[in-house]
C-alpha cells in the first residue's frame, strides 16, 4: 500500500515532536522578529519602519511564517490588523525567544569587553523633563549602546509594564494595585505651587495652605498621581480647591499659569529648562513641597539583559547628581523670595 505524504504547510495535523523541526525548516528568525514588531507597535506601516524595510516586504515576510504555521496569524479590525488566537500564542513566544537572544547577545558583547545592545525605557510624560539627560549621561558611559525612549501618559505605561513591551519603567508613584513589580526609588520628585510671576502671593512667605481655598487651580486630568497626591493633601486640611480647568498635560498647565489662569501643583522637573529665570514663580505655602520620589520599576519575574540591569545601576548611582540639581533649583526660587 503507498502512504500518501503529508502536505508540509499543515503543521497543526502533525505530531507534537515533529512541529518544532517543520518551524526550525519553514521559519526564520527575522519573520518572527517582524511579527513581534507589528504586534507590539500595532501596525505594519509603524513595523517596517523601525526595522528598516518596506511594507510589502513585511507583508511578505508575514505570508510566509502564516503559511509555515498552516493558520492566519492575522484578522483585519477595520483599519487595523489585530492578532488572532494563535498569532497572540505565537507573540508570547516571540517576545521570549527575541528576549533570549537578546540577551545572549549582550552577554556575549560584555564577554568581549564591549557593551553594545539595546534599551528600551518607558517613562511617564513628567519623567521627560529629565530622562533625556538621564539617557544622555548613560550614553557617555556605554556610547555603542541604542536607545529607545517612549513617553506616554501614566495609565498608557502601566499598561506597557503590564504587558512587558519595554526593559524598564519610570513612573512616580506606585499604586497598591501593582503587584509582582520590582520597584527601586532613585531621585527626588518634589510637587510644588506654582504661579505667574505677577501673582499677588508671589513675595508672601509661608502662606498658609488654608489660604489657597480662595485661589482657581489648574491641574492635570483625573486619574494623575499628581492630582491625586494634590487632592490628598488639600482633603487632610480641610480644603476643596477651586478647579478651573483640567488640561492632560504639564506644558499646557505652564502656559494657563503664565496667563494667569490660576495656580498649579506640579513636579519641579516641569521648570528644569526655565529655572528660576524663567515666567513661572513657585509659590512658598506651608506644607509644600510634597516629598515625592521617582521609581524604576519591571515585571519582578522579568529576567534583566545585562544593559538593562547597567542602566538601572546607573540611575540608582545617579540620584546624587539628580538630587543636587533639584536643591540648586529649590534654593534658587527661594532665593528670589528672600
Amino acid at each position: 500500500m503507498t502512504t500518501q505524504p503529508r502536505d508540509p504547510v499543515l503543521p497543526q495535523m502533525m505530531l507534537k515532536s515533529e512541529l518544532p523541526e517543520h518551524l526550525i525548516r519553514h521559519a526564520t528568525l527575522r519573520q518572527l522578529q517582524v511579527f513581534e514588531a507589528i504586534v507590539r507597535l500595532g501596525s505594519f506601516t509603524r513595523a517596517a519602519e523601525e526595522l528598516h524595510l518596506t511594507q510589502p516586504t513585511v507583508s511578505i515576510q508575514i505570508k510566509k511564517l502564516s503559511t509555515a504555521l498552516g493558520l492566519p496569524l492575522f484578522e483585519h479590525v477595520g483599519r487595523r490588523a489585530e492578532p488572532t488566537e494563535v498569532g497572540l500564542l505565537l507573540y508570547d513566544t516571540c517576545r521570549e525567544m527575541l528576549g533570549a537572544l537578546t540577551n545572549l547577545e549582550m552577554k556575549l558583547a560584555e564577554l568581549h569587553g564591549l557593551q553594545r545592545g539595546r534599551l528600551q525605557l518607558a517613562v511617564i510624560t513628567t519623567a521627560q523633563y529629565f530622562a533625556p539627560s538621564l539617557l544622555g549621561q548613560f550614553a557617555r558611559r556605554y556610547p555603542e549602546i541604542e536607545l529607545s525612549l517612549e513617553v506616554s501618559n501614566f495609565d498608557r505605561v502601566l499598561d506597557r509594564l503590564a504587558n512587558n513591551l519595554d526593559d524598564l519603567y519610570i513612573i512616580g508613584h506606585v499604586p497598591e494595585r501593582l503587584r509582582d513589580v520590582a520597584i527601586y526609588p532613585f531621585a527626588p520628585n518634589p510637587l510644588v505651587v506654582m504661579a505667574s510671576r505677577d501673582h499677588p502671593l508671589v513675595r508672601r512667605r509661608q502662606i498658609p495652605l488654608q489660604e489657597l481655598e480662595k485661589e482657581t487651580f489648574l491641574m492635570r486630568e483625573p486619574g494623575s498621581g499628581i492630582r491625586e497626591a494634590t487632592l490628598r493633601l488639600f482633603e487632610a486640611h480641610g480644603i476643596s480647591p477651586r478647579v478651573r480647568m483640567e488640561l492632560g498635560s504639564n506644558e499646557a498647565i505652564k502656559q494657563a499659569v503664565i496667563g494667569g489662569l490660576g495656580l498649579a501643583v506640579l513636579s519641579l522637573h516641569t521648570l528644569s529648562a526655565e529655572g528660576a529665570e524663567g515666567p513661572v514663580a513657585l509659590l512658598d505655602v506651608q506644607h509644600f513641597p510634597i516629598h515625592r520620589q521617582w521609581h524604576i520599576v519591571h515585571p519582578k519575574k522579568k529576567v534583566l539583559s545585562v544593559v538593562a540591569r547597567a542602566f538601572l545601576d546607573f540611575a540608582i548611582q545617579d540620584e546624587a547628581r539628580l538630587r543636587a540639581q533639584i536643591d540648586g533649583m529649590l534654593a534658587a526660587f527661594k532665593a528670589q523670595t528672600d
